[in-house]
This record gives C-alpha cells, structure tokens and sequence, in this order.
C-alpha cells in the first residue's frame, strides 16, 4: 500500500554529474551560480493556548515535545518563534497588559505572560541551543483605544492613542528582554483588513503606512530600537500587493519596514492559494523581505488527526512560498489540545502536535512531519 510508504525510505540516492542526459532519463539540473533569497528559518508560535497546554503535560512529555521541535538532532530543529503581544484567540479569555484607559502606560506589566508563556517561550529557546529569532504580533490595542470599544469584532484604533499605542510595542519589547527574551522583530498588526469575533484591528494600507511612518518607526527608534525588524501586512496573499504598493512607495514608511508578513487563509472564499502575489512582490521590491507568519488547519475535528492532505497543506505552501522569495515561514500554534484550543471565541483549530491532557500524551500530525 503505497499510502503506508509516504514517510519510509525505500531507497537511497546519489546525486552525480552527468554529461548529457537522455530524454528517457530522469535529471535534476542545478547551477550553483545562481543564488536566490537567503534562507532565514522555519518555526511557530508560542501562543497562550501552547503554553496552557504544554504546562499541563507530564515532564516527561514537555521534553519530549520540546526535543520534536527545537531539538536538531532529536527533532525538526525549529529556528524561528512568535508569539503575541497580549491576548489572542488562542488564549483562554482576552487581556492586555494594562489598566483600562491607563493612556500613559504607567501599569504596563507582563505578569499575565509568566505564568505559563515566559517559561515554555525560555524552554524552548534552552532546546534550540540558546538562541532563536523571536518576534511579536498585536491582535489588538486595548479597547479604550479604539473606535468600537472593543478588543474583539474589529474596530479602529482612535487617533488620540496613536502614540500610546505605539509606545505599547516598545514597552513589550523592553519588557521581555529583561526577561532574558531579545525580541528579533515585530508585525504591525496580525490581520488588519479582518473583522473577526476575536481580537481584530482593521488598518488600511494608507493607514499602516502613515502609523508607521509616523509613529511606530520613529518610536522604536527613539526608544533604541532601530535595529528590531518591523514587517508590515500579516495577512492573506491575496491583498499583499496592494499593500506593499502603498507602503513601499513612501520613502518615509518603507524605511522603517525590514519586510512583507503574510498568512494562508485567502483560500477562505474558496478559491486557490494564490502563491503568484508573493512572487510579484518579491519581483517588485527585491530589496525587502518575506516572511509566512501564520498559517494553520481550520475547523478542528479528532477524526482528521491523521488526515494526510494537512501535511501537503504545509508542504505545498512551503515549496511555493520559498520558491516566490521568501526567507522564512511560521506555523501557528505549535501544541494545542484534544480540543482544538483552548480559545475563548471557539475558534479551534489543529496543531502538528496535540496535547491530550487528558490522558498526558501526544498526538503526532502528518503537519508535524
């Protein structure tokens, strides 16, 4: 049954040169003259769902998983995490890290994050040998800040917290590295043109821009911060032309921006992944990055556990992301449980590993492999 052959070795091959090949037979032709895009690294994310999860595992199991991921030797070798600034979906209620209409910060603390994130966010880094790129993305500004009131369902962020909010990133940022965390980079925002019944923020592309021209950029670097990476978009293939158009045709913007994050979820409306829209923009602006950061199965269900076509998912959209120019790619949630969560809004979905807390095992996907 060649179903049960997808992951065994029945063979092994040795590239060698060949003069002239026939048409009959099968070649591989390589000129190591040519060069593309420097390969960065492959990861996920540690969300608050991960950690809460991963915390109530059996020690035995945390190593184990730990060693699947971020371990080169005994795993995968994971060389790239995100994570969130305050709440997601994927946390078990929504928070910030401050007082609501604290405007000036002044209780800004991270206290939420060391219980269960800090710790496993740590563990991780320890497994992948003590250093890996780890970079942060807001769902949303807290709800005081915004035109809806809300955290959730979308909503703008008002004018008058410009400023407050872009100071939020570098208080994270200063936050975490005392912490021992050195944050690689930040996205703007995660998803700015989605409504969402979780965590949302719409900005348009003129208003990214402008946000990060204006404040965001000369913010970090006020605060020392120039040297972070900020990647601007972190949303679906299908508008990311559209928006590097507009930002990177501001001098004044484009210089705050390292690059162009996007996710997989264009598909949503039934249509095909639309991999051309990363190789456009590569094409157009050779001088900035791209980076995948999100994508994940949707509609969680036990029995597709082992359904195969989520492994080719992850596969089809490597092979086609990195062949359109970019430089690294993230998962979403690396560990979730036998639910698909936690996620406050029950938005459950699946992980290359699940965690049955229940019975204090894992459960291995084909997207893991």
């Amino acid at each position: 049954d060649s179903i049960n052959l997808r992951l065994t070795q029945t063979d092994n091959l040795v590239f060698k040169v060949a003069k002239q090949p026939l048409e009959t037979e099968i070649s591989v032709f390589v000129n190591p003259d040519k060069t593309f895009q420097s390969f960065m690294g492959i990861g996920g994310a540690i969300t608050d769902a991960s950690a809460e999860v991963f915390a109530k595992l059996p020690k035995e199991k945390q190593q184990e998983f730990l060693n699947a991921y971020y371990d080169k030797e005994k795993g995968i070798g994971y060389s790239l995490l995100r994570t969130t600034i305050h709440s997601s979906d994927f946390s078990s209620g929504s928070y910030t890290y401050i007082k609501e209409g604290d405007k000036d910060l002044k209780s800004f603390s991270i206290d939420q994050d060391k219980k269960y994130r800090i710790p496993m966010i740590k563990a991780a880094t320890k497994t992948a040998g003590g250093k890996i790129p780890l970079y942060v993305s807001p769902w949303s500004p807290p709800a005081f800040m915004k035109d809806n009131k809300h955290m959730l369902k979308g909503g703008k962020l008002l004018p008058e917290y410009f400023q407050s909010w872009a100071n939020y990133y570098t208080k994270f940022i200063s936050a975490y590295e005392k912490e021992g965390m050195p944050i690689w980079g930040i996205t703007v925002q995660n998803e700015p043109m989605a409504v969402q019944k979780w965590e949302s923020c719409i900005f348009t592309a003129e208003e990214e821009r402008d946000f990060l021209k204006n404040f965001l950029g000369p913010t970090m670097a006020k605060n020392g911060y120039a040297d972070k990476k900020i990647v601007v978009w972190d949303h679906n293939r299908d508008l990311m032309f559209q928006r590097a158009n507009v930002i990177y045709s501001d001098p004044e913007a484009s210089k705050y921006a390292w690059g162009m994050g996007f996710h997989w979820y264009e598909t949503w409306a039934g249509g095909e992944p639309m991999f051309d829209n990363v190789g456009k923009v590569y094409e157009a602006y050779p001088d900035k990055h791209l980076m995948f950061t999100e994508g994940c199965v949707e509609s969680f269900d036990q029995k597709n556990y082992q359904l195969w076509a989520n492994g080719e998912r992850y596969g089809i959209s490597m092979i086609n992301d990195f062949n359109n120019g970019t430089v690294a790619w993230t998962d979403w949630n690396i560990l979730l449980d036998q639910q698909g969560g936690p996620n406050h809004v029950g938005n459950f979905c699946f992980a290359p590993i699940h965690g049955d807390t229940d019975k204090g095992e894992l459960i291995y996907t084909p997207s893991y492999y």
